[in-house]
């Protein structure tokens, strides 16, 4: 049973009324609207939703603001990350946001609507708002499914998304490979020849070959992200090279070219055990050189594994096909 009452201040001023709910089975609810009616309205629902068996308590939601929410998000789940840093800076970005302040069971659509709309007038690329997106998805999902606020909905799905440009589809053209070939090896860097080769050869990516860092943090260090390649890692006798974390979490296994196999056979074994000395940072530089001294233009190394992928799956092969090596792809690309 509901009763609606008015609340005065202490000059007996009334500022407000407040609805008291006790019905047996529910906790009681206890909230202060400005109007009559607001409360009258709000009761009428709340009792409508007990009475049907649908209501849930929001009480907690309506405690913790999307700022609070996302502090315990960082700490329970992007800390278990292997490479919490970026989702740490999509997180440290909603947290600065005026919607931050917001209780999450009033964080709607129209809310997050205008963040984008904000997003896109900073000059984020819709991928990187999608990225933001789905920070704050998963953060509504763990609330409702691990912390217990089950009556709240997530706005992200209740939104459009910023729509995607179509994907690069750029491949060497002409004589471009023998072009890069040529100004790879005049390349200061030593490293840049083999590592585009063996990135051509293997589809793999640039952080799985080179070792690769994030951003800076609070004393201006720059973490390492990836290690890339490592010797104990590959096995030029069964032309096969492990690679135990890719970017989507799972393990995988590629097989390697006799080209590959060349190319690996031909570096100097460091200590450190890795099997290419350089960075992706200091790759990156000398193949953007590369490039402009072949008067190659549009060539990003990453367009590398896409030319690499579309090379094999023009032979029939598939090197992303599960974790486990696939024996018989293996023993096709040997020869090749």
């Amino acid at each position: 049973m509901a009763t609606v009452s008015p609340r005065f201040d202490d000059q007996g001023v009334r500022i407000g009324w407040q609805v008291r709910i006790r019905k047996k089975g529910y906790p009681q609810q206890v909230r202060t609207f400005r109007k009559k009616a607001e409360a009258e309205g709000w009761a009428k629902t709340v009792e409508a939703e007990m009475e049907r068996g649908a209501w849930r308590d929001t009480t907690e939601a309506e405690a913790t603001t999307l700022c609070d929410a996302f502090e315990r998000y960082a700490s329970e789940v992007t800390s278990s990350k292997r490479t919490p840093g970026p989702e740490l800076s999509k997180i440290r970005n909603w947290q600065s946001r005026p919607i931050a302040r917001i209780a999450l069971a009033r964080v709607g659509g129209k809310e997050v609507a205008a963040v984008i709309r904000d997003m896109e007038q900073e000059g984020k690329s819709p991928n990187t708002i999608r990225l933001h997106l789905a920070v704050l998805s998963h953060l509504f999902k763990v609330a409702r499914t691990e912390w217990g606020m089950s009556s709240l909905a997530n706005p992200a799905e209740l939104i459009r998304k910023p729509k995607l440009p179509q994907g690069r589809d750029r491949r060497l053209q002409g004589n471009e490979e023998e072009r890069l070939f040529a100004e790879c090896a005049k390349a200061q860097n030593p490293w840049l020849l083999p590592v585009v080769r063996l990135a051509i050869e293997t589809a793999m990516r640039a952080g799985e070959i080179l070792e690769t860092k994030g951003k800076s943090d609070d004393d201006g260090e720059r973490p390492i992200q990836s290690t890339g390649l490592l010797w104990k890692h590959v096995d030029l006798n069964k032309r096969i090279a492990l690679l135990p974390e890719t970017k989507n979490g799972t393990a995988r296994t590629v097989p390697l070219s006799s080209t590959a196999v060349e190319v690996l056979r031909s570096l100097p074994r460091s200590l450190d055990g890795k099997v290419f000395g350089t960075t992706y940072e200091a790759i990156h530089l000398s193949f953007v050189r590369a490039c402009k001294r072949a008067k190659i233009e549009d060539l990003r190394f990453h367009d590398l594994r896409h030319e690499a992928t579309s090379r094999l799956f023009e032979k029939g092969l598939n090197p992303m096909q599960g974790n486990r090596p696939n024996h018989a792809v293996i023993a096709l690309i040997a020869v090749i």
